[in-house]
């Protein structure tokens, strides 16, 4: 996908400043934020940019006496982890809140109870989690980032990760693993990245997942991941925006995006029309201040608020759709 580069300029700098700026800056769809010793620099898709509404917020700047200019370029192709093919990352640990009483098969045969919480280990394949005590109960994901988002490094993803694996509506915690019933279970991966939210709800047990993501990239490396991580058999993935979900027919028990806000609030209604009753809605990729606004969104379509995270700044908030 085609990106802008927006040098902002702010006069005085300060932190307060750049953070009020890059909350503000989602109005025009802007995704991402790198700090400059003269301001920042945002990145927004071509598509996306709302150049009047990104006038209208420096108009309406909130800080006196700030002056803020910018100026816009066109981003090259740019591979968004090119640190993480060159030189890999270490194995990250996101670990669930509570006891895990979930059942698992040791060597000799014998079902035991792990009796520990469970853990999900995200890795590249130059650095195995050797280091890592490991239970048979925890999860291994293999993420090969090919110009695509999502090592499991940022806030939004470990909170989805976290979600899946703390939850009570976990899908595990809900008794649907394929290994102990016959229960079936559709998840919708919107925007999906390197695909490790689809390999680790199918890895919890999901039955099937449907994925899609508007860069060619991305859906090509999901089914690359899916494929080094046995699950593809179980993983359709699809290269476009929310409205591929127009002539899809089925229904789904847990829609997860983690995507900005403004696509969020977009894109939600279509989310909702392919959601059974009483499916869940796991929402992350924006910021703490954007949660009321997509709340009320959410609530116009009949979703519940089931659980609000945070990150630091970020946030992820959880959604029951029970329809009146």
């Amino acid at each position: 996908m085609k990106y802008y580069e927006v040098a902002f300029t702010i006069s005085p700098c300060s932190q307060d400043a750049c953070d009020i700026l890059s909350a503000m800056a989602g109005e025009a769809g802007f995704e991402t934020f790198e700090e400059t010793t003269e301001g920042m620099t945002g990145y927004v898709q071509q598509a996306l940019f709302d150049q009047p509404a990104l006038d209208a917020v420096i108009s309406s700047f909130p800080l006196p006496d700030i002056h803020i200019t910018y100026h816009i370029r066109e981003a090259e192709d740019k591979d968004w982890n090119e640190q993480w093919e060159q030189e890999g990352f270490e194995p990250i640990e996101v670990r669930c809140e509570m006891e895990d009483d979930s059942e698992y098969q040791s060597s000799d045969g014998e079902y035991q109870s792990s009796g520990r919480c469970k853990t999900l280990v995200i890795h590249d394949g130059r650095h195995l989690p050797s280091d890592i005590s490991l239970q048979p109960s925890d999860i291994m994901i293999e993420i090969d980032a090919h110009l695509a988002f999502g090592t499991g490094t940022h806030e939004t993803t470990r909170m989805i990760c976290a979600t899946l694996l703390n939850s009570q509506l976990s899908i595990i915690n809900c008794q649907l693993s394929i290994v102990n019933s016959s229960s079936i279970f559709h998840v919708l991966d919107c925007g999906c990245g390197t695909g490790i939210l689809s390999i680790c709800a199918l890895k919890l047990g999901a039955t099937h997942c449907t994925a899609y993501d508007i860069d060619e990239w991305s859906v090509d490396n999901t089914r690359h991941n899916a494929v080094i991580n046995l699950v593809d058999d179980r993983l359709t993935v699809m290269h476009g925006d929310a409205t591929v979900l127009d002539g899809i027919a089925a229904k789904f028990h847990l829609v997860m995006a983690n995507i900005n806000r403004n696509i969020l609030l977009q894109d939600m209604p279509r989310f909702v029309s392919v959601m059974n009753d009483g499916a869940t809605l796991i929402l992350s990729g924006f910021y703490r201040s954007d949660c009321q606004q997509l709340e009320q969104k959410a609530a116009s379509l009949g979703l519940t608020l089931q659980e609000t995270r945070y990150d630091g700044d970020w946030a992820c908030m959880v959604f029951i759709y029970a329809p009146s």
